[in-house]
């Protein structure tokens, strides 16, 4: 592959692309994008449906479409797309081993920037009852099926789930001849906000809340399934079940790294700037706290990508003070703020997310003096946007605190 690279960046979805140009626009010239697929984009290449692009590109496209479009700004600004080669391991100096067509290898770079994604948690993960029939799907299945082989794989899903997701794959259905017979979520709210979580209701589509799977039925395929719902039993008669959301960061690279996982998030930890703990990798995307949409995601790598480029320009000694909370926050995103430095980190805002649905006072201290707080209702899997304050690069303590009532 030739020299050594500046920056190499592991994973071409939105957040990818965006870092791997943003770098390129930043005057940073050797730019290396990998992608383990044969095409760039993406979860985006397998969503049939829109809306993507309005904010980064200024028109809506479909998914493929805007895969598409990401894949022709990497070439038009000059980056170097490596597709095929999928990455085995990170090493500690800055060297990726990597697999492509059968042959291993190893890639060098100043800077390496991981952008890996999110995947949907699966049926075993779940720990889903009931029998093992042919029809029970992730949409991230689905949509290669649709997207990529023009099939359908049932006709009368029952989908669980109510994340942003879940309305996507209703759409998808609609969109290539199925139609959903029921949206089953165990919680008793739906978890995206409206007006998503009106979909359903407004197709006639029954919308269960508060239900639990009790089991899936069928012996080639999936014929019927039974949930307790309001206290009573209810047999759904179906073809399918589409199991949706519940997305996991695409992190397994980090666990043998030695950088290790931020607390709560199963996701590398990083400072404002995306640094993670070897100041030599940077991340960004849906791999630091699944799941933001793809218009999220392409801002931050954007905003990630120029974090780099001033890195590689100005290398900052690297002293990092750990940002504490505990349950019901679930994470918190950065991990780390970088101490004794006055310039504007990357990230502007911390981003939370709650474990369950509580209400009280959220509140963000410094060397254990409030300097914000927000009394109000959070829900599991909102983002949740603090500011980041005047003065947090000089505290020795971070701190974000909850007290309900």
């Amino acid at each position: 592959m030739g020299d050594a690279a500046d920056v190499i960046v592991v994973g071409s979805g939105p957040a990818g692309v965006a870092a791997a140009v943003e770098l390129r626009r930043n005057g940073v010239e050797r730019v290396v994008l990998l992608e383990r697929e044969a095409d760039l984009g993406g979860a985006t290449r397998h969503c049939s449906h829109s809306p993507f692009g309005m904010r980064e590109f200024g028109r809506v496209y479909s998914g493929p479409a805007y895969a598409r479009r990401l894949a022709a700004e990497a070439v038009r600004h000059g980056v170097t797309i490596r597709a095929g080669y999928s990455v085995v391991s990170l090493h500690e100096d800055a060297r990726l081993t990597v697999a492509c067509n059968g042959v291993v290898s190893e890639l060098e770079a100043k800077r390496i920037i991981v952008a890996t994604g999110a995947r949907e948690a699966s049926r075993a993960a779940r720990l889903l009852p009931g029998d093992r029939p042919v029809g029970v799907l992730s949409t991230g299945a689905l949509q290669s099926y649709v997207a990529l082989h023009g099939l359908m794989p049932f006709r009368r899903p029952v989908i669980l789930g109510s994340e942003l997701v879940t309305f996507s794959a209703v759409l998808t259905c609609l969109r290539h001849g199925a139609r959903p017979v029921a949206v089953v979520e165990t919680l008793p709210y739906a978890l995206a906000r409206a007006p998503a979580s009106w979909f359903p209701g407004l197709l006639g589509i029954p919308f269960f809340r508060g239900a639990e799977l009790l089991d899936i039925q069928g012996r080639a395929r999936v014929e019927n399934i039974r949930i307790s719902h309001g206290g009573n039993l209810r047999d759904i008669a179906c073809d399918g079940v589409l199991v949706t959301g519940r997305f996991l960061p695409e992190a397994s690279l980090f666990l043998n790294s030695g950088m290790g996982l931020a607390q709560g998030a199963q996701a590398p930890a990083i400072d404002q700037d995306g640094r993670c703990a070897n100041p030599l990798y940077f991340a960004c995307g849906n791999v630091l706290r699944a799941v933001e949409t793809g218009g999220w995601a392409f801002r931050e790598g954007r905003a990630i990508g120029a974090a780099v480029a001033r890195d590689l320009a100005h290398p900052v000694a690297v002293q990092r003070v750990a940002v504490e909370f505990a349950p019901p926050i679930k994470l918190v995103v950065p991990g780390y703020v970088r101490a004794g430095d006055a310039t504007t980190g990357a990230l502007g805002e911390f981003q939370l997310r709650f474990t369950a649905r509580v209400r009280g006072e959220l509140s963000l201290e410094l060397d254990g003096v409030p300097v914000w707080a927000r009394r109000r209702e959070f829900l599991p899997e909102r983002r949740v946007l603090v500011p980041m304050p005047a003065g947090l690069q000089a505290a020795q303590r971070i701190s974000f605190c909850f007290r309900e009532g």
